[in-house]
């Protein structure tokens, strides 16, 4: 099966054409107004227009109310929702359906996590992220692999991705997609279209070894 590809963080025109460029799945807009990555929803709705055809907009909330959410998705309504934070199962489920449900990397939580949220109707996906709030910390992915069984629904990893170790990622953990930010960025927000280049080739190759 083929890795979907994920850039996060996109903050201006030059991140969206080159991650559709180089063959992205989906781009992220941070509606979290303490990231670096913030950008605003008026702004996002701008740059939604120039996604082609087949390529998702996904907007991410950290913590956010309902009320929050409902205001920002009538500005800049998205293919689907990131909920990064420590969200109950109520506001999930009142921000559905179509949630992609993140989840920080614990070894002593992991398990339950993947399978609160695998449960729960709304969410669409699960995604597991080395740190609170989508800001790309690594994680040993051996551990998580031993509980991927528990999640039946399609599995996002992210975390500390780069060009140089998504392929070791993808051939541990064999997610459904992964979720980059940092590592495709030449500055904090400013995505870089060589990095991104080199990522989703990364993860192609990815994809190809696995098949052999």
């Amino acid at each position: 099966m083929r890795t979907r590809i994920k850039i996060c963080g996109i903050t201006d025109e030059d991140g969206v054409i080159s991650a559709c460029d180089a063959g992205a799945d989906a781009v992220g807009f941070v509606f979290h107004p303490k990231s670096r990555r913030f950008i605003e929803p008026e702004e996002a709705f701008e740059l939604v227009a120039y996604l082609p055809p087949f390529v998702s907009s996904v907007g991410l909330y950290v913590d956010a109310s309902v009320e929050r959410f409902s205001d920002i998705e009538e500005i800049c309504p998205t293919d689907r929702v990131q909920l990064h934070g420590d969200e109950s199962d109520d506001v999930v489920q009142r921000c559905g359906p179509g949630v992609i449900k993140a989840v920080r990397f614990d070894q002593a939580t992991i398990a339950r996590e993947l399978q609160r949220w695998d449960a729960l109707d709304e969410v669409d996906a699960v995604l597991v992220d080395g740190s609170a709030g989508g800001e790309g910390k690594s994680f040993d992915w051996t551990l998580l692999s031993e509980h991927t069984h528990l999640c039946t629904k399609p599995l996002i990893l992210a975390g500390g991705l780069t060009p140089e170790n998504v392929g070791e990622a993808i051939r541990i953990i064999r997610p459904y997609g992964v979720d980059v930010s940092s590592g495709v960025e030449s500055e904090p927000g400013v995505k870089s279209a060589e990095l991104i280049e080199a990522f989703c080739k990364a993860v192609r190759r990815a994809d190809a070894a696995l098949e052999q």
